[in-house]
């Protein structure tokens, strides 16, 4: 099996499919309404729709950065409140994540293990490091949303 199938593997079991961690993203969130994905058991906590726009836009950022593009990361660091707390705007957000899904597996679909290789000009790092960046940073987020779904 080739690095980036690997790495496509890794995508799809942590988003929908089966992780040795035994949750995923999709399945856990489909559980969420948005009044619950709105509420923060401590006041110190963001919440689990806050979570869930800062991976879709880490996604997506990261995606950008192994396209070629530099990447500046905002200062709020891709947290910001929910204004729309409707369901009709959580099914939105969840739809955007399955949308960063499926271009991660368009985009692993179609590189060479050269790829992986590259530097990223801003950090120093290869765009495999991003990859596998990204992906632990889903699952260190899915962690909490795991952990505040069950305060809920």
């Amino acid at each position: 099996m080739k690095e980036t199938q690997r790495i496509q593997k890794l995508f799809e079991d942590l988003y929908k499919g089966d992780p040795w961690l035994d949750v995923t993203l999709a399945g856990t969130l489909s559980k969420i309404s948005a009044v619950q994905a709105t509420q923060k058991p401590n006041p110190n906590w963001n919440s689990i729709w806050e979570i869930t726009n800062h991976l879709i836009n880490w996604r997506e950022n990261v995606l950008k950065r192994v396209q070629g593009d530099v990447i500046t990361t905002p200062g709020d660091n891709y947290f910001s409140y929910i204004i729309d707390t409707s369901e009709i705007a959580w099914q939105q957000t969840l739809r955007r994540l399955q949308d960063s899904q499926e271009a991660w597996v368009e985009f692993l679909k179609q590189q060479n293990e050269d790829h992986l290789d590259k530097m990223y000009p801003a950090n120093n790092h290869t765009y495999a490091d991003h990859i596998h960046g990204i992906i632990q940073h889903d699952a260190y987020h899915l962690g909490q949303i795991v952990m505040i779904a069950k305060h809920l």
